[in-house]
């Protein structure tokens, strides 16, 4: 039946299940065992490390009973360090212990993961001695006084040794009790537009999230996963990871994102589906090894994230082969609220964010009013269900501000919604440009200029402007091989758009500000613009 109002709900299957992050674990081990559940995806391939399940359980029980030898369940463990499978055991282990898992990005520099572990009231790092010229051991040493309720810094690489202070290898622990309403997780918010958040989540809600995902891209039981997307981020330790040990598959989780090797592992592996934010795909796609590689085993591509392009997904169908899907969520549900289907029409994976998840209601309202919007209507994206955080930790005006006594969580994006319950987004509150009293939507212009074949990437961002308010700014990376022509694209966008939306101003970019999951910051650029460092073309 044809919907009037901007209100749907997703399926009822598969069921929400209440099931614990350690349980789900057990469960793989108990089935599963001798299947291969993580491959350590590094260039050299004589170094590449794999773990059973069972393996796997038993050195992330291993971990838990260390923990505990420290900790009190309920404590809070951060982790900061790229991917490594250690990181991926720490999770399963913080989480067997019954304590919270507090996920550092490794590019953080000495103020972020002060405040991060501070904010947190972590008890313990878990860290690598550096990544990429950071010096994060040295840092974390720098910043513990500094963090009333941090006691420990635990290196990574004495790893033997931390064990060793648990119980005995090859026995049992005791472990505690874990509900699945209990808190698993801090996950600490992109920061697009602004400083991050830390958005504590509930076990329930990461396994149910992580497999119905899975489901609804048509992952197969025992499939083949690239683990590309960062752990600190929902994408890797939550989509991927619990995703993942949900069906069985196998993890080739790789450090740091690398077009070529994402490449060669997908085919040395035959990998069955991959996640990558627009940002990744168009790496793959412009990576000389692109055509070469034999990548036929690739059935089912997913992003999300950020925008993502009409013909990106057209050119990434037609290319592999592949069914594409999008997923649209933020940290703070889980995270995905919405989903594509893999036999979708292509305008609808193209244009369209999907339908809610199973189990999850999705509502657009009237900013001002709160109304519920008529079908067609923008306005605020709100979610409720069982994938919703517990709020934000030691924030409560922050989480009153997000989510409402009914508990409909509120994502600060615009979008809109269809009589079948499909949505669109169509920006941000905060990204929102208001020139002269009108509203425009950077997505609609992003989309426009992303298919003229000069432009490799774009990002539209409202910059102060005394007369109008704000004006429209275009900054763009060329495709290979072109350059930014301002004239040309300026003609591309009046033909298809209204004058007031026509960017003003042009920059031409080598590279954006991203945040460590691959999202443009357009904040950043704003910043940037304002403090003088971008020259107009």
């Amino acid at each position: 039946m044809a919907l009037t109002e901007s209100h749907a709900y997703g399926p009822l299957e598969p069921p929400v299940r209440d099931l614990t992050i350690g349980e789900l674990l057990r469960e793989a081990a108990s089935d599963s065992g001798t299947r291969v559940a993580l491959v350590e995806g590094t260039a050299d391939v004589s170094a590449r490390r794999s773990w059973t399940y069972a393996e796997l359980l038993a050195e992330s029980e291993q971990v838990a009973a260390a923990l505990l030898a420290r900790f009190e369940p309920g404590d809070h463990i951060a982790i900061w360090a790229p991917n490594i499978p250690e990181w991926v055991i720490a999770e399963f282990g913080i989480a067997l212990a019954g304590m919270v898992i507090v996920t550092v990005n490794p590019a953080y520099q000495k103020a972020e993961v002060q405040y991060v572990l501070s904010q947190s009231r972590s008890k313990a790092v878990l860290v690598v001695d550096s990544f990429r010229g950071n010096p994060l051991l040295a840092t974390a040493n720098e910043v513990q006084a500094d963090c009333p309720d941090l006691t420990e810094v635990i290196r990574f690489a004495e790893c033997d040794e931390f064990l060793a202070s648990g119980n005995s290898a090859g026995s049992t622990p005791d472990l505690p009790q874990v509900q699945p309403l209990d808190k698993a997780m801090i996950q600490y918010t992109s920061g697009t537009t602004g400083f991050p958040k830390g958005a504590l989540l509930h076990h329930r809600g990461l396994v149910n999230n992580a497999y119905h995902y899975l489901d609804r891209l048509g992952t197969e039981r025992f499939d083949i996963y690239v683990a590309q997307m960062p752990l600190f981020h929902t994408a890797g330790s939550v989509m991927t990871v619990l995703g993942a040990t949900g069906f069985r598959c196998t993890q080739v989780l790789i450090e740091v994102f690398e077009p070529g090797l994402s490449l060669e592992l997908s085919e040395t592996y035959g990998a069955n589906s991959m996640f990558g934010v627009p940002t990744m795909l168009v790496a793959l796609l412009e990576h000389p090894d692109f055509e070469s590689r034999d990548l036929s085993s690739v059935n089912a591509l997913c992003s999300g994230g950020a925008l993502v392009p009409e013909q990106l997904v057209r050119t990434l169908e037609e290319k592999l082969g592949a069914k594409f899907t999008i997923v649209f969520g933020q940290t703070e549900c889980s995270p995905v609220a919405t989903m594509t289907s893999p036999n979708d029409t292509i305008e609808d994976k193209a244009a369209t964010i999907g339908l809610p998840m199973p189990h999850v209601e999705i509502k657009i309202v009237d900013t001002e009013t709160g109304d519920t919007m008529q079908i067609g209507g923008v306005g605020e994206l709100c979610t409720r269900g069982y994938h919703v955080m517990h709020g934000y930790f030691e924030m409560e005006e922050e989480t009153t501000d997000a989510i409402d006594a009914e508990g409909w969580l509120r994502t600060g994006d615009l979008a809109a919604m269809d009589d079948r319950g499909y949505c669109t987004i169509e920006g941000r509150l905060k990204d929102m440009i208001i020139r002269g009293g009108e509203n425009i939507y950077p997505k609609e212009l992003e989309e426009l200029l992303f298919g003229h074949p000069s432009v490799g990437e774009v990002a539209v961002v409202g910059l102060p402007d005394d007369k109008w308010g704000e004006t429209v700014g275009a900054f763009v990376r060329p495709a290979p091989g072109f350059e930014v022509d301002k004239v040309e694209l300026f003609n591309h966008m009046r033909e298809n758009l209204a004058p007031h939306k026509t960017p003003k101003q042009w920059f031409a970019l080598t590279e954006f500000p991203l945040t460590g999951s691959g999202k443009i910051q357009k904040f950043r650029l704003r910043d940037q613009w304002v403090a003088g460092e971008h020259r107009e073309l």
